[in-house]
């Protein structure tokens, strides 16, 4: 067995979006840091990813959000509108009065663009990057973790959990299990030139949310307006049939049938060999054990309505560098007070946001009378409204 570590604050387990954000923010507050990664590099599946100023911010102060930028489009509105007659039920505003409000803009780029900058950002940090490596278990004692990962030993003073919905590591906290919402989504990120019937000007500068009954349909640029991603998804009734195969293309185009014109030209641009079925779990209390503690996905998996995945991973990451700057100052680094202040501090938002995700998820896919009061409602809304987003979005 090889022992590796002597030279290493923190070990990360798990080497996306949220593991490399963790990396990135405590390697530049001065920790020495490594990143284990199963897959054989770092590469993310997937297609578009919204982030809002809750993430932009932070990704100002480590420097990186001018590449976000470059690589990704700043779009003109967020628009709601009717998936059975196209209309327009609200919109947001995401430009100048946007920025100043939330100190930072709304960002829409491709999540392979967004682990890429991360990485290249790692490696000028001095993060060791470690693929092809899958770990076994993480022993966490109360003065440092022992990671094990094939023949390996890596020893730090703190392991985190960057694992995903999926975490292995998630089971020393809690035997929860990831919860099927009985939705599926089908993604598709096409250049723009490719997109079947084109792409108008406003769907450029926009991003879209078509509501219908049990289903939904987003679009917008990405990479500068190179490519149009569209996401499409619905509520399989084949899982409530208990079938084992369920969520497949006949049912996207039976669910998607009655809807307008737009939407369903939506549908071609999709990938319909492969579906993402929608998971979360219930929120826990307990993030830390020792020197081992959860982050991002693994922490607080939700459902996609708020567009916060990411962005909460990201405010995990800032959270657990900036304890750890603060007690260091204060005086020798003790790494047990900095999980306790970042568990106190992330549980309790990240809990919310799971919960209020599923219910934005409920509210967009009603049918009959609450649809129609809903859309009442939408349409009511002063598009200069910032009271349901102040609590997410603000400083």
């Amino acid at each position: 067995m090889k022992v590796r570590g002597k030279d290493t604050d923190v070990v990360v387990v798990g080497g996306g979006i949220g593991g490399l954000a963790n990396a990135y923010a405590l390697a530049t507050t001065g920790h020495r840091v490594r990143v284990l990664e199963r897959a054989p590099e770092f590469a993310e599946v997937g297609a578009g990813l919204q982030m809002a100023p809750n993430a932009t911010r932070i990704l100002r102060e480590w420097g990186l959000l001018d590449e976000v930028v470059a690589a990704g489009v700043l779009p003109r509105r967020l628009v709601f509108k009717d998936a059975i007659d196209g209309s327009e039920l609200t919109h947001l505003d995401l430009g100048a009065d946007f920025v100043q409000r939330y100190e930072a803009p709304y960002v829409v780029i491709h999540r392979s663009d967004l682990l890429t900058i991360l990485a290249r950002a790692c490696e000028r940090a001095g993060v060791e990057l470690v693929a092809g490596c899958a770990v076994d278990d993480v022993h966490a004692l109360d003065d440092s973790a022992v990671v094990l990962a094939g023949p390996d030993e890596h020893r730090a003073d703190v392991a985190l959990a960057a694992d995903g919905l999926r975490s292995a590591l998630r089971g020393k906290f809690s035997a929860d299990e990831p919860v099927c919402s009985g939705y599926v989504a089908y993604r598709g990120a096409l250049p723009t030139a490719d997109v079947v019937g084109g792409v108008d000007e406003d769907a450029m500068r926009d991003v879209v949310v078509y509501l219908g009954a049990g289903c939904h349909l987003v679009q917008y640029p990405l990479r500068r307006g190179e490519m149009f991603n569209t996401v499409a998804v619905f509520e399989s009734p084949a899982y409530h049939r208990g079938e084992s195969e369920w969520g497949g293309p006949d049912e996207l185009d039976e669910v998607f049938a009655g809807s307008c014109d737009e939407v369903r030209r939506g549908l071609a641009s999709l990938w319909r060999d492969r579906r993402w079925p929608m998971f979360d779990r219930l929120p826990i209390s307990s993030w830390v054990k020792g020197r081992l503690a959860l982050t991002g996905d693994a922490a607080h998996p939700m459902l996609q309505y708020l567009a916060q995945g990411a962005c909460q991973a990201i405010e995990d990451a800032h959270c657990l560098s900036t304890e750890a700057a603060k007690l260091s100052a204060e005086s020798d680094l003790d790494w047990s007070r900095v999980l306790a202040a970042y568990e106190q501090t992330r549980t309790a938002r990240t809990a919310r946001v799971q919960s209020t995700a599923r219910v934005w998820g409920d509210i967009w896919h009603v049918d009959g009378l609450a649809r129609s009061l809903r859309n009442e409602l939408l349409r009511d809304r002063d598009p200069a409204d910032h009271k349901h987003l102040d609590w997410l979005y603000g400083v």
